[in-house]
């Protein structure tokens, strides 16, 4: 087995468990889309197309007629600004690899994998130098798998939800705060390189309490940066 070969087969079983946690939530956005009219087609176009679920959560819950079209540009365009910060953290390890490999790689880089992902590139860090602790190919098999099993769960909850009923009933909203933790806990490095994490959890609440919508997104993830880069800098 080639190493390329190796190291896209580790991504997968690092973010194998995490698939089994995606699949119920986005059964729930299929279902959620299917009660407010979206037909199985579009909820296979809107998940493939949009490759984020938080945005795509709230979409349905402002779905109706008219259509608030501007307010659900605006709102997907905050809530997935977390992506400008999670681009920013790769940056220093694929800027070196060409736009044709860097950009359709980008495209698939949702919460889970690239959790998954920077998780073993500060495990191997502290092991070898920085540019070698990035692995392409394990980045690749970390995050595309998750494409698949988001789309596709999500149209299966697209086919049943109309026969589901009540969803709350079922408990499926907890898998999406329990795949969080997870993630944070892999990347945990103690309590003085978690202030960041801190003060942007203080931040978000705050403003989720203060400003409707998801402001609190933008505010939290930028709080976190701008934390991160204060502390980074005073050490």
């Amino acid at each position: 087995m080639s190493d390329n070969r190796r190291e896209v087969m580790l991504g997968m079983r690092d973010a194998m468990p995490v698939w089994f946690a995606v699949a119920p939530y986005a059964l729930v956005l299929g279902a959620q889309a299917s009660q407010v009219g979206l037909s199985v087609p579009e909820v296979m176009l809107m998940t493939a197309f949009n490759f984020a679920g938080g945005s795509e959560f709230a979409a349905i819950q402002l779905w109706g007629s008219p259509l608030p079209m501007l307010t659900i540009i605006a709102m997907t365009f905050l809530i997935n600004s977390r992506h400008i910060i999670m681009g920013a953290a790769l940056a220093p390890f694929i800027q070196h690899l060409p736009k044709r490999k860097v950009l359709p790689a980008l495209f698939f880089m949702a919460d889970e994998g690239w959790a998954i992902n920077h998780a073993k590139t500060l495990a191997r860090a502290r092991e070898q130098s920085a540019q070698d602790a990035f692995s392409f190919p394990y980045y690749l098999g970390a995050c595309l798998p998750f494409y698949p099993v988001w789309v596709g769960s999500a149209v299966l909850g697209g086919m049943v939800g109309p026969s589901l009923g009540n969803l709350d009933a079922y408990g499926f909203a907890m898998a999406f705060p329990a795949v969080f933790l997870v993630l944070l806990r892999g990347m945990w490095k103690g309590g003085r390189a978690a202030r960041p994490w801190l003060l942007s959890l203080v931040v978000a609440g705050l403003v989720y309490l203060l400003l409707p919508g998801p402001w609190f997104v933008l505010a939290g993830s930028f709080a976190g940066m701008l934390a991160a880069w204060v502390w980074g800098e005073a050490q």
